[in-house]
């Protein structure tokens, strides 16, 4: 399995907007991504931060992911709203 832990930094005010824009998202990932095990917004303590937890049966899975027309269409209505780029971290399961 591997893991994607994405940090993102909503800009004031467009913290809401940026819900929807995931929520819609992982409605997408849920129903055409048999390969991706969770898909999850997370709400940080940080104000105006989210953390995205996400889990891949396999490298294929993940690159679907990524090449998908909704996670590309969601990308062009999510960047608009963040503060800054996205903070990815790449994780492989071991246990």
């Amino acid at each position: 399995m591997l893991a994607v832990v994405a940090t993102l930094e909503a800009k004031e005010g467009k913290e809401a907007e940026l819900e929807a824009v995931m929520r819609e998202l992982a409605g997408a990932v849920q129903a055409h991504e048999p390969g991706c095990r969770l898909y999850a917004l997370h709400r940080a303590k940080a104000p105006r931060t989210y953390v995205m937890l996400e889990r891949y049966v396999d490298p294929a899975a993940l690159a679907a992911h990524s090449q998908s027309a909704h996670f590309r269409g969601a990308m062009g209505k999510l960047l608009p709203l963040l503060a800054g780029a996205p903070r990815i971290e790449m994780l492989e399961e071991v246990a």
